[in-house]
């Protein structure tokens, strides 16, 4: 019953249509011409012209400029801890204290050895002055003079073993005293308070350095010549961006070129330098690298949107002064933002269509309305 009151309903619209039809013709018979279709509605955009960057596109990964694990030069337990984990440290900022008691003794003992062996050094001097002054008359025999030297040469040397001995004592204790070596955020903290480290094997914390920081990205190495000329200019400019924030650029700058193409990949590795100052970049992130390798002048620029793509490549359809498109092939370049460079097939100046290209007929008028809001060229001019 459903599929009778369907066809049913099909039928009179079909027939409404054919009335409609047979009505607007005899209309237009009448009038003593035939049908005409409207002219195609398009918007349109002007050729312009802008000094763009060209640029490689890469894949970086980002890195600290500095890391310290911080390992204890001197074994014993840790009675101080002075930061919070993920702290913001400063060069010279204390960190842990080590148990000083064991160092702080073994500092007064070199220091007693020191008053001892001074003692014998002094009364060594007083003897070989006397042996010394008595040589000459055969008071004394060279035997006792040379015995006499040999005891002060000794205790000399003595007095300098505590010496280094007391500079080692001191030194012991100093490191008992754990301070950080760079500006940087700390980590986690992998020891606690009364843990008992041993020198140089535990690692109580890394501290990494995130002003600058480094953006690491590999070139194809066909494409090593056109880096290696550009750089020979002056620095090149990268431009960084992250996953979560595609539409801000950081700025950086090439500050390393690795010196052989690695093996298995045919790619060389680069370093750019981010200042990262508002800590928009953190290390281990994934990011988007842009560099810069010159500055193309006066290129000219359409909306990426105006750009179609048929059997012989791409194409446009040119507006010329009677409102009539035509279809020009065209090369183009790189992307700028929403802008696309045009390599060859348009001049600075020309009308191209941007939206409606689907009905446009070449050698046949359009209809032009204005654009509401016209397309960024971000990236353009950078």
């Amino acid at each position: 019953m459903i599929r009778k009151v369907f066809m049913l309903a099909t039928a009179a619209i079909a027939a409404g249509l054919a009335a409609m039809a047979l009505s607007g013709c005899n209309r237009a018979s009448a009038a003593g011409g035939g049908f005409t279709m409207p002219p195609p509605v398009v918007t349109t955009a002007p050729v312009a012209t802008a000094d763009v960057p060209v640029y490689l596109e890469e894949i970086g990964r980002t890195t600290a400029s500095e890391v310290v694990n911080i390992i204890p030069q001197v074994s014993g337990k840790i009675v101080g801890k002075y930061f919070e984990d993920g702290a913001d440290l400063h060069t010279g900022e204390k960190l842990f204290d080590i148990d000083p008691r064991p160092y702080q003794a073994a500092l007064d003992q070199a220091q007693a050895a020191m008053e001892q062996n001074q003692a014998q050094l002094a009364n060594a001097k007083t003897n070989f002055a006397r042996t010394a002054s008595e040589l000459p008359s055969k008071a004394v025999s060279q035997q006792d003079y040379d015995n006499a030297k040999d005891t002060m040469d000794v205790a000399d040397a003595e007095v300098k073993a505590a010496q280094a001995a007391i500079e080692t004592a001191k030194l012991n204790l100093e490191y008992c005293s754990i301070h950080s070596p760079i500006d940087g955020r700390a980590g986690e903290r992998l020891v606690d308070v009364g843990n008992v480290v041993n020198a140089n094997s535990t690692t109580l914390l890394s501290i990494q350095k995130l002003t600058p920081i480094y953006v690491d990205f590999t070139v194809a190495e066909n494409e090593l010549d056109r880096v290696r000329e550009n750089l020979a200019k002056g620095p090149l400019k990268v431009l960084i961006q992250t996953p979560d924030n595609p539409n801000r650029d950081v700025d950086g700058e090439v500050t390393f070129l690795d010196n052989a193409v690695q093996d298995g990949t045919g790619t060389i590795r680069l370093r750019a330098t981010v200042p990262n100052k508002g800590r928009e970049l953190w290390p281990g992130q994934f990011v988007h690298v842009r560099l810069i390798l010159y500055i193309m002048k006066d290129a000219r620029l359409i909306p990426a949107e105006a750009v179609q793509v048929g059997q012989s490549g791409s194409y446009v359809f040119v507006i010329h002064a009677d409102k009539t498109a035509d279809q020009r092939s065209i090369t183009t370049g790189q992307r700028q933002g929403d802008k696309i460079v045009v390599l060859s097939g348009l001049k600075a100046g020309e009308t191209v269509v941007l939206t409606g290209q689907l009905m446009v007929i070449p050698q046949k008028a359009v209809m032009i309305i204005p654009t509401s809001a016209g397309p960024t060229t971000r990236g353009a001019a950078q």
